[in-house]
């Protein structure tokens, strides 16, 4: 078992409630919890149906030079980007408002 953070942004009340299922909503969209590599996968995949024009991140511990991963789901300004082995956040350009 492994402990996992998931962030939520714009996402359905039902997919707040389906991931308050397994994990603790510490703060309004953000969710802890302890879960085995199964139910980590179950949990994405439930994201990945649900959160419709949401965005999210998933976040666990691993055995990396970093002592974690993560993944995104849905359109965001933050991008996750692979260098050399190691996961970073690559910050896109603003989109203008015209």
């Amino acid at each position: 078992m492994a402990m996992i953070t998931v962030v939520t942004e714009a996402v359905p009340a039902r997919l707040r409630g389906r991931l308050a299922v397994w994990l603790l909503e510490v703060r309004a969209g953000v969710y802890v919890g302890n879960v085995s590599r199964r139910i980590r996968e179950m949990i994405w995949q439930q994201i990945e149906v649900l959160a419709e024009e949401g965005n999210v991140v998933m976040a666990w511990q691993t055995n990396t030079e970093s002592g974690f991963d993560f993944i995104t789901y849905g359109s965001n300004r933050r991008e996750p980007i692979d260098i050399d082995g190691l996961r970073l956040v690559r910050f896109l350009p603003e989109q203008s408002k015209s």
